[in-house]
């Protein structure tokens, strides 16, 4: 899914599906509690996600199902994986 921070949002539900395809297959409540996790500005200094919905809340009510959210990536994401496909990390 090419998703960046200048791109239209993505339905949270679609991401997860291509994470679990591609990468982790061993279920969807794990992909979209880190992906959740990752767009809540009270959880992270620098969240990685921009997210679109309600992602929850600091006095711990749950973010809405991965139906009704959306969700790419925030500019610090980008900055952080931008030396990624220059061989900076052997595979």
């Amino acid at each position: 899914l090419s998703i960046t921070s200048k791109s239209a949002y993505k339905k949270s539900a679609r991401i997860v599906g291509d994470v679990i395809g591609k990468y982790h297959p061993h279920g969807d409540i794990s992909v979209y509690d880190a992906l959740v996790r990752m767009a809540q500005s009270f959880s992270l200094r620098a969240p990685l996600v921009d997210g679109q919905g309600n992602f929850g809340s600091i006095d711990g009510d749950n973010a809405a199902a991965m139906r009704y959210t959306e969700a790419r990536m925030t500019r610090i994401a980008e900055e952080v994986l931008r030396d990624l496909d220059k061989d900076t990390v052997n595979f």
